[in-house]
């Protein structure tokens, strides 16, 4: 029996419940002769058994085993699957297996293209509700980031090895001590796996990954090829909401709710229609940005006369490229942390470029930088008018440039009416959130918003159907709003038809929206009729494979 306790994208704590035991995970498991514990590797003259709960596996005989034949192979042992690599297309894990052990990990150690591909392949074929061990592979340096791809189970087997070699290892990196470090690495491997464990439950557990993976020119390439062809496996474990985070290295660059906001941006999202000038504004430590002082200080320049109707503004920023002003409540623009040198590394130049151009093809009149230098980086891609004196945004003369520049440029240009305006800029905020099709659904005919930024209340007629809040950093919605989802299939959760007292367990759901996040709003739906809305604790998929945790953290039901 399994329970999830926490989620960092793809690493996750678990309790692991047999026969009145438990174990939690991440876990390093003793390896040796003499090993113990619930989950332990014992080590005779016959060879070597995978032991869990009174379960026992056999494994192959020796770590460094002769390398794979070939062809892979999937042996069950009661509850305990045991997987010899490689892991081929095709294959499938046995129904009914609680825990799935890769047998030959250790030869992944030396491919970390194989690591990513293998690794992912099996995560995804074992489904939510399996524990996956891979003994033989991590080391302090490295069990971040396998936990990151999806392990649950390690062991002390590999720190032993390089301690009887000599080499001490820790989470910064390997050093040759020459002399038997075994007792200290298997402290440090126990130490790292209970910060992982921290991290996790934290929802960090990219950060410590992106510190870690410099120890060594592998990680830092596993790390990159994990970004770029498993995208889509970690998007998907990837939450829409979260915490504070940094992003110091190259690499945080690429994290998948960062590239999944850019790619958002650049695939579904969409101006306020009657937007015709874009102003450009630097971005601000404090989060969300219209809080900071900076930012109020530009809106009391811009928010001078009826042409601020007129103005869409939008910070440009790293790692997140463009964030227009509707969605600085939106994680991750709401949470991120970056160091602010003026410096633009080639990859940040090139998705701002990228975004900047996207937002040129909506059809403004008019651009104006109000960015100072940091205009450079697209100073050649349009004509545009900058107000930033002697490159301090702030200053009295910025302001007041900016002002006057504001309403020179929108003089000829017709005021637009405030309703009108919060119609369609909830309407932009609704197709980032939603895509373009429940937008035009949800702000059809005679629907209206009402409120001050960012706590905006979407009403047709008397009736709400969603709210726009900080807290929530995304729009809210209310049955009669849940109903319009539901009509067009977008984020249903399917149950069998029962009195629903609290949240929806994932033991009742019949079926979800794959496209589900956690952080999202889901529909709970039985029978055709709508019963509830509320937040996604799980994403589509693991609330389909589950039996145990919350599936959907209801707000209102019927």
């Amino acid at each position: 029996m399994l329970d999830v306790t926490a989620r960092s994208m793809r690493g996750r704590a678990c309790v692991y419940t047999r026969n009145d035991t438990a174990v939690r995970t991440p876990l390093v498991v003793q390896t040796g002769r003499d090993a113990a514990g619930e989950m332990h590797i014992r080590v005779s003259d016959a060879g070597r058994t995978f032991v869990a709960m009174g379960d026992e596996a056999p494994l192959d005989p020796k770590l460094r085993y002769p390398v794979s034949r070939g062809r892979g192979e999937i042996t069950a042992y009661g509850n305990i699957a045991v997987i010899r690599l490689p892991f081929e297309e095709g294959c499938t894990i046995p129904e009914g297996t609680e825990i799935a052990v890769i047998a030959n990990a250790y030869e992944l150690r030396g491919d970390f293209r194989k690591a990513v591909s293998q690794i992912s392949a099996i995560r995804e074929s074992a489904e939510h509700g399996v524990l996956l061990a891979a003994p033989g592979l991590a080391e302090p340096s490295t069990i971040a980031m396998y936990a990151y791809m999806g392990i649950d189970v390690f062991d002390d087997s590999l720190p032993r090895v390089l301690g009887a070699e000599g080499v001490e290892a820790y989470p910064e990196g390997n050093a040759n001590r020459g002399e038997d470090s075994v007792s200290e690495n298997i402290s440090e491997i126990n130490r790292e796996c209970s910060k992982v464990r921290t991290f996790i439950a934290s929802g960090r557990l990219r950060e410590l990954v992106d510190q870690r993976a410099p120890s060594s020119p592998s990680s830092v390439a596993m790390l990159r090829v994990s970004d770029d062809v498993c995208y889509g496996y970690q998007e998907e474990a990837s939450p829409v909401v979260g915490t504070r985070f940094s992003c110091n290295t190259t690499q945080s660059l690429m994290r998948p709710d960062v590239l999944r906001y850019r790619k958002t941006i650049m695939e579904r999202y969409e101006k306020p229609s009657h937007k015709r000038i874009l102003l450009l504004l630097p971005c601000s430590a404090r989060k969300p940005y219209h809080k900071s002082k900076t930012h109020k200080m530009f809106s009391s320049a811009i928010h001078t006369a009826g042409h601020d109707t007129a103005v869409h503004e939008v910070i440009l920023t790293s790692p997140l490229g463009m964030v227009p002003r509707e969605l600085d409540v939106f994680y991750p623009a709401n949470a991120y942390d970056i160091p602010v040198t003026g410096q633009w590394k080639c990859q940040e130049s090139n998705f701002i470029r990228e975004l900047f151009s996207r937002f040129l093809s909506f059809g403004y009149d008019k651009v104006v930088s109000h960015l100072g230098s940091s205009t450079d980086l697209i100073r050649d891609m349009a004509e545009i008018i900058e107000t930033a004196v002697d490159d301090d945004p702030v200053s009295p003369a910025s302001l007041d440039l900016l002002d006057r520049t504001l309403r020179d440029i929108s003089r000829d240009m017709p005021s637009g009416e405030y309703m009108a305006d919060r119609k369609e800029t909830v309407r932009s905020v609704l197709k980032f959130q939603f895509g373009k099709d429940v937008a035009d659904n949800v702000m059809d005919g005679d629907t209206f918003a009402i409120g001050k930024y960012p706590y905006w209340k979407i009403m047709r007629g008397k009736t709400q159907l969603g709210m726009m809040s900080e807290e929530r950093g995304m729009v809210s919605l209310t049955i009669d709003g849940a109903e319009i989802l539901a009509s067009m299939g977008v984020n249903v959760v399917e149950v069998q038809r029962f009195e629903l007292k609290g949240s929806l367990f994932a033991v009742g759901v019949k079926a979800a929206d794959r496209r589900i996040r956690i952080g999202d709003e889901a529909v709970i739906v039985a029978d055709g009729e709508v019963i509830a809305v509320g937040v996604a604790q799980m994403c589509g998929r693991e609330m389909e494979e589950m039996n145990r945790g919350i599936a959907v953290k209801v707000r209102h039901k019927k």
